[in-house]
């Protein structure tokens, strides 16, 4: 009886600990424009999960980012059906492409390769003053559409197959070769890459890999809470807010990201 009460305790603690870490994370990700798995997935390790299991589970989870996003982003009403439609073609091939391949791979190197890419953007962000502040159009051309069709496919491929900080790479792209706002990038990024990007990911590993289903309402409902109230925050303190926030954490992913992978090397 000792040991039940103990082990539902345990069992009780861990919930909590989901919970808290998928609002947190999920929150800060919506109002940057991507980053959950930062904190999220590494606590789904801590607590004993395989990899392959601790993403699928996270992969799920993280659907239920888009989803509370995309609630509050929709009153809005700022997405062309158009451009929407043409970022899903384009990622989500290699969002399929890459689930189907990271289960069969070491990640190391490519972890330590996104860390450095990442850290750079957020980088490139801090020195472009102006990027991103206001919406201006550009490469709406057949060849801007084949180049930026291009990249999203790699960056669909890598959110396919590693979990931290594609979203991040999917806003910058849409303000540095598009030229969308940050406010606007960070919508797009949430419901697209969110909630279909992530949907099609989570249901290719779930084929592949073991879900630990008794975690996922924790997860699910601080992933919903944490989306809407992120999205909240990027329509209500504007671009610069979202700017900043966007550099702070691609700082933080990129960082980690080269330590876990440097951290792996060495031991």
């Amino acid at each position: 009886m000792i040991c039940a009460r103990l082990s539902l305790g345990v069992d009780v603690i861990d919930h909590i600990l989901l919970f808290l870490a998928s609002l947190v994370a999920n929150t800060l990700s919506a109002l940057a424009g991507g980053g959950a798995g930062l904190l999220q997935l590494p606590i789904l390790l801590f607590l004993g999960l395989a990899f392959s299991s601790a993403l699928v589970t996270h992969k799920i989870a993280s659907v239920a980012l888009g989803v509370g996003a995309t609630v509050r982003h929709l009153k809005e009403n700022r997405l062309e059906r158009w451009f929407a439609l043409f970022i899903l073609a384009c990622g989500l091939p290699g969002v399929v492409s890459g689930a189907l391949l990271i289960l069969k791979f070491d990640d190391q190197v490519s972890k330590l390769a996104l860390g450095i890419l990442t850290t750079g953007l957020g980088i490139y962000s801090v020195f472009k003053k102006e990027l991103g502040q206001q919406s201006v159009p550009q490469h709406r051309t057949m060849t801007g559409y084949l180049i930026g069709g291009l990249v999203l496919f790699i960056i669909g491929c890598l959110n396919g197959s590693l979990t931290s900080g594609t979203g991040l790479f999917v806003t910058l792209w849409l303000v540095r070769w598009f030229g969308l706002d940050y406010k606007n990038a960070v919508a797009y990024t949430l419901i697209l890459v969110g909630l279909f990007w992530n949907g099609f990911g989570a249901v290719t590993l779930a084929l592949q890999a073991t879900i630990q289903w008794h975690w996922l309402p924790a997860l699910i409902l601080g992933s919903l809470l944490g989306g809407y109230a992120g999205a909240h925050l990027s329509i209500i303190k504007g671009n610069q807010w979202v700017k900043r926030s966007f550099e702070v954490l691609t700082l933080v992913v990129g960082f980690k990201l080269i330590s876990d992978s440097i951290t792996i090397a060495a031991s």
